[in-house]
């Protein structure tokens, strides 16, 4: 037996001052009552029955104070926390990695798989015994810690309450390396995992995860049913030459052995736009495409609803949102000495604003011409020095160009093309035939977006904070203005320095890092989620940073300045969706398997009092005192 609490010396020393007081008390002497006797005789009787009892009334006494010093011993020895050595040493410490992943918020089982995991995890909290510590700790794209390893029962429970359901993937490989770390050097660990199962396996960059033999691994599984129908994809783009049409393009897959009828609706700005009735083959994935919709100007959900006979039991991949690009109108200033071609191209688009002017009222008015445009297009000019815009040059030449010009090229081709860059996407320029044209030369930090085997001819980059794009060849010695691909050219390059780039992402998948284009001078900007919690997140490079566990639509706020009155602010929004097929699949797994050895069962714990003696003290103490009040009122003791 040893104490865990305070010193044997310390314990000794509170004893005794209380013992020590308590006796004192009984020491003093007792003030008797005075009673008027109005005959001779009872007094006479009183005295004799004093002479009587006196020896009884001390012993009476004297156990009175016999059980007042039990009660300090009690409560002194309890003040030391006695533990019998090998329980001490023999205590287990446990990581309970509870999974609030997607799929833990199917309604199969109790409120949802979540609350029946937390009650399991509850039971096991109240079957510590009196040298087990425990760590919860919540598993979904992140892991978080609850709390310290502890053996508080309390401060477990409470812990293991602030535990919610996100709309992201578990990173199991992740959970278990922060569990193991947890655990290093600690005698009798194990790790408790509270699943359905739904981990993937157990290898991340850096490999599989090792256990080793010094940690044992526990599986607690949740869940019951495998039905669910779910969105699994959902993207929107407009037109690029006609915004205010879009497209749309989904996929419903029925993750469980049955077939199953839904009903799916698509919504633009919350008016419906489709509804449709699907039935699903076990496992079937099935796609669905939207070509040339209209109506919505910002937002578009997609919604799936099962129908009479059929079961969803996970509501969370029942719901898709996206957004659609705004439609804004960018002012576009062309300087030309005139190009029919280069003015028809810009016609396609009714959301650009485009001015003309000729090289010499440009030059006479360069920066208040600029200052009002969100991009300028020199067709077959260079000015004398860069413009404070975007800009886009055709054929430059000269000091002012933002890339060197070289020797002429004879019938240069399009014969390497970046495809992946913005500008190009949805263009075909492989065949385009160009009778001449001049070789550019990139700075360090342009892009290259197409060559011909001599040299650069479409380069990309930034100049004084401003975007270009520069062709090294006349549009009209080429037979490019013949072709689809010259207008989405165009349109694809001012979309991109207005940020209307053709790489637009409608939503953003939970689990991952976002970054969001954001603009910020003070380095943070503020996030508003789906369920209207707010939180200041950071902005590295013109982009916001966070890990996104909740699908909904997000408002996002920066300031263009490091002044923060809301005049200088700039408001943004997107979207987020779970599209996870993995976590649509909601059978659960019987057993889970790491680094090739099975998880055990959950044993060794018992729900009731725990082990540990000083408990057992202070009841022996609230015993202690119930005699001594019965004896009290009974005038044993007095």
């Amino acid at each position: 037996m040893i104490l865990a609490g305070l010193l044997l010396t310390q314990l000794l020393g509170i004893f005794g001052a209380a013992a020590v007081f308590a006796t004192a008390l009984y020491l003093l002497k007792l003030r008797r009552r005075t009673t008027a006797v109005p005959f001779s005789k009872l007094w006479e009787r009183i005295l004799r029955d004093k002479e009587a009892t006196s020896l009884f009334s001390r012993l009476k006494r004297l156990l009175s104070l016999l059980l007042q010093i039990a009660l300090i011993a009690l409560l002194a020895f309890a003040l030391g926390d006695p533990r019998a050595r090998t329980a001490l040493l023999k205590g287990r410490n446990l990581v309970v990695l509870v999974d609030a992943s997607a799929s833990m918020q199917a309604v199969d089982v109790g409120t949802n798989r979540l609350g029946v995991a937390k009650d399991e995890v509850k039971k096991i909290i109240r079957g510590l015994g009196g040298a087990d510590r425990m760590l919860v700790a919540q598993m979904d794209a992140a892991i978080t810690p609850l709390g310290p390893m502890s053996g508080d029962t309390s401060e477990l429970e409470r812990a293991l309450d602030g535990i919610k359901a996100t709309d992201a993937p578990a990173d199991f490989p992740r959970a278990l390396r922060f569990a193991i770390d947890s655990l290093r050097g600690l005698d009798n660990a194990e790790i408790v995992v509270v699943s359905d199962g739904r981990l993937g396996d157990a290898v991340d960059a850096s490999g599989k995860v090792h256990l080793g033999d010094d940690v044992a691994l526990t599986y607690l599984p949740v869940g019951a049913s495998a039905r669910n129908v779910g969105i699994t994809e959902f993207s929107v783009r407009r037109y690029p030459l006609d915004r205010s049409r879009y497209e749309v393009m989904l996929e419903v897959t029925n993750t469980g052995p049955e077939q199953e009828d839904v009903e799916l609706s698509l919504f633009g700005d919350g008016a419906l736009v489709d509804l449709t009735k699907l039935r699903l083959k076990p496992g079937e994935r099935l796609p669905r495409f939207y070509p040339n919709l209209s109506g919505a100007s910002r937002t578009l959900e997609a919604k799936i609803q099962p129908l009479e006979g059929s079961r969803d039991e996970l509501p969370a991949d029942n719901h898709a949102y996206a957004l659609l690009p705004e439609r804004r109108r960018a002012k576009v200033l062309v300087v030309t000495p005139g190009n029919t071609y280069l003015e028809a191209a810009l016609l396609l688009d009714e959301y650009l604003d485009v001015s003309l002017v000729s090289p010499k009222d440009y030059a006479g008015n360069v920066g208040a011409v600029a200052a009002q445009s969100d991009v300028i297009l020199f067709d077959g000019v260079t000015p004398a020095s860069l413009p404070r815009a975007n800009a886009i040059y055709i054929d430059p030449r000269g000091p002012g160009s933002p890339v060197k010009s070289e020797a002429e090229l004879k019938q240069p081709g399009f014969d390497k093309i970046d495809r992946k860059h913005p500008i190009v996407r949805w263009t075909a320029l492989d065949d385009v035939n160009i009778a001449r044209g001049h070789k550019l030369v990139p700075e360090p930090g342009d892009k290259v977006v197409g060559a011909s085997n001599e040299g650069p001819i479409l380069v990309a980059g930034q100049r004084n904070g401003f975007k270009f794009v520069a062709m090294g060849f006349d549009v009209r010695d080429s037979d490019l203005p013949l072709r689809v691909a010259w207008p989405i050219l165009l349109l694809n390059s001012i979309n991109e320095f207005t940020n209307e780039d053709a790489q637009y992402i409608s939503s953003f998948r939970t689990g991952e890092v976002w970054r969001v284009p954001a603009s910020s001078q003070t380095g943070q900007a503020l996030l508003k989620s789906p369920g209207g919690a707010e939180l200041v997140v950071p902005v590295h490079e013109g982009r916001a940073v966070y890990l996104g566990e909740r699908a909904g639509f997000y408002e996002l706020t920066g300031s263009n300045t490091s002044n923060t009155n809301v005049e200088n602010r700039v408001t943004t929004h997107f979207a987020a969706n779970l599209l996870d097929a993995g976590e649509s699949a909601i059978e659960p797994a019987k057993e889970l398997v790491v680094d090739g050895k099975k998880a055990g069962a959950l044993s060794g714990f018992q729900i009731g009092v725990r082990r540990e003696i000083w408990i057992y003290l202070l009841l022996a103490a609230v015993i202690v005192t119930a005699i001594e009040w019965f004896t009290y009122h009974r005038r044993i003791t007095v």
